[in-house]
């Protein structure tokens, strides 16, 4: 709770210490001996442990009902372990994610369309009735119907706040934000009562991508704190897919240039379902399988190795030369006979995609 100290140091003085109880009881001259700690360091620790009153801030959590989990604790997510300049500690209202559980981050544009709306309620809802925890920062548009996805869906839902957890931002996401409590958690990194302000958000996306093991963008303009949140994820080495709109709407430029730069493809809610994995829904198993089937029957051996290749994802020349070890010259004839049977299209050059 220091505020001059940044994440950084405050890992570095935990590991050199043991806990956080050892560094509040360092003397100026042992803390200089941390590698890394400075005067002004040292100086900060010192004042605000004469001013930090434990007891009036514990009083704080138990009336406004937030909880605290720092990385010493066993309950701390382990997906955010390992981030570098992720936080000592969590604070939060409701339950903590479960350890092993799979999670999907669904973030976009606040003033989204209809499409976006209907894209990410569907999506929280699909993945949250299979298991998937959705996380998102409970931002309006995309954000807030991602959490009322999942809330419709019946599963579980986190939302990372930048500010603190005790206050509800934004102002008209009320019932949102009392709502996510029951089915997840509200989290934050920054102390109850801390302001909402611009430059906290952009460093929460790290913890929402962070959180998710796939990010899913829908909507988001060309400049978009989407598109923060999926810089973290590619750093993070999350998957990333984003739902392709019209190339000349402006909500869906950010979206169709991470498709360009390769990532996944939302055509369909059950399509990315299976993509991850998780066609559990009664039917849609069955259907993929008797389209499987179907694939097999209509295509020769090199031909069906060569489609298998395409998931959501468009491949180039390049990838599929690397992937299926064929010879260019083959390779070619055989994209030529699956696009003259219309099974792929080449929409740019030595680029294509499922029809």
């Amino acid at each position: 709770c220091i505020p001059k100290i940044g994440n950084k140091k405050q890992k570095k003085l935990v590991e050199y210490c043991g806990s956080a109880k050892a560094v509040y009881e360092l003397s100026k001259r042992q803390l200089l001996e941390v590698d890394g700690i400075q005067e002004r360091d040292a100086q900060a620790v010192l004042e605000s442990k004469g001013q930090w009153d434990l007891e009036k801030e514990a009083e704080i959590f138990i009336r406004t009902g937030v909880s605290m989990v720092t990385l010493e604790d066993r309950e701390f997510p382990k997906k955010l372990k390992d981030l570098p300049d992720g936080p000592y500690a969590l604070f939060y209202k409701g339950r903590l994610p479960r350890q092993k559980s799979k999670t999907a981050a669904i973030v976009g544009a606040r003033r989204c369309s209809s499409y976006g709306r209907a894209v990410a309620l569907n999506l929280g809802e699909a993945l949250a009735s299979r298991g998937v925890s959705v996380i998102s920062g409970m931002a309006a548009g995309i954000d807030s119907f991602g959490h009322w996805g999942a809330i419709r869906g019946g599963g579980n839902t986190y939302a990372v706040l930048g500010c603190g957890v005790d206050i509800c931002y934004p102002k008209g996401a009320r019932e949102l934000y009392e709502r996510i409590p029951i089915f997840g958690a509200v989290l934050s990194e920054y102390l109850p009562g801390t302001i909402p302000t611009p430059g906290q958000f952009p460093a929460r996306n790290r913890l929402i991508s962070g959180l998710a093991d796939v990010v899913i963008v829908v909507e988001a303009k060309q400049r978009s704190g989407s598109l923060i949140t999926a810089d973290f994820a590619l750093e993070q080495g999350k998957e990333i897919y984003a739902a392709p709109g019209r190339i000349d709407d402006a909500l869906s430029a950010g979206c169709n240039e991470l498709i360009r730069q390769g990532a996944g493809i939302v055509t369909s809610v059950d399509d990315l379902l299976c993509e991850l994995e998780l066609c559990t829904k009664i039917g849609i198993a069955d259907e993929e399988e008797k389209e499987r089937e179907k694939i097999e029957n209509a295509l020769e051996k090199e031909e069906l190795m060569v489609y298998s290749c395409f998931g959501l994802c468009a491949r180039n020349m390049e990838d599929l030369l690397q992937m299926t070890k064929i010879p260019a010259s083959e390779l070619a004839d055989l994209l030529v006979r699956l696009q003259t049977k219309g099974w792929i299209e080449e929409f740019y050059k030595n680029h294509y995609r499922k029809k």
